[in-house]
C-alpha cells in the first residue's frame, strides 16, 4: 500500500487548519471566561480548592489565551499542541480523575479533556495545515 494513500493532500492542510482554529479559539474562550468571570483570583482560589498550587490558575489562564491565539494564527502549531497536550492530561488526572469516565457526572469526568488532549496530540503530529505564520520548524526527512 502506498504511504498516505488514504490522506487526501490537497484537502488535508485545511482540515487541519479547522481543527487548529476551532480548538484555539476553544481555547481562547475558556481563557478569558477565567480571565473575565471567575477572576484571576477566582481562578487562583479554584485550582486551591483542588490541591494545586494557586498560581498554577492564573498561570493556566494565560496559557489558553496566548496558546489559543497562537494556534488561531499558525504560530509554531506543533509546539503549541504539544504543551496543550500536557496541560489537558494535568486537568484530567489533577481535577477530573476522581469525578469518573464521563463529562456529564457532577464536576466533570476525565473523558472530555483527554478527548481533548488526543485531539491535540493529532494536531502536533499532523503540522501546521493551511494558512499558518509560523511554521513549526519540524521539517520532513529528504
Amino acid at each position: 500500500m502506498k504511504e498516505n494513500a488514504m490522506i487526501d493532500q490537497k484537502t488535508a492542510p485545511y482540515a487541519i487548519l479547522l481543527l487548529r482554529v476551532t480548538t484555539g479559539a476553544l481555547f481562547v474562550v475558556h481563557g478569558l471566561t477565567k480571565l473575565l468571570v471567575f477572576t484571576p483570583a477566582g481562578t487562583a482560589g479554584y485550582f486551591g480548592s483542588l490541591g494545586l498550587p494557586g498560581w498554577l490558575g492564573p498561570l493556566t489562564m494565560a496559557i489558553e489565551i496566548i496558546g489559543g491565539v497562537a494556534l488561531i494564527a499558525g504560530f509554531a502549531t506543533r509546539i503549541v499542541s504539544a504543551g496543550f497536550v500536557v496541560l489537558l492530561l494535568g486537568a484530567a488526572f489533577s481535577a477530573h480523575w476522581a469525578k469518573g469516565f464521563g463529562w456529564t457526572a457532577e464536576g466533570g469526568g476525565w473523558e472530555y479533556p483527554v478527548m481533548w488532549a488526543m485531539v491535540q496530540a493529532s494536531i502536533a503530529l499532523l503540522g501546521d495545515g493551511a494558512y499558518a505564520v509560523y511554521p513549526s520548524a519540524l521539517k520532513k526527512a529528504a
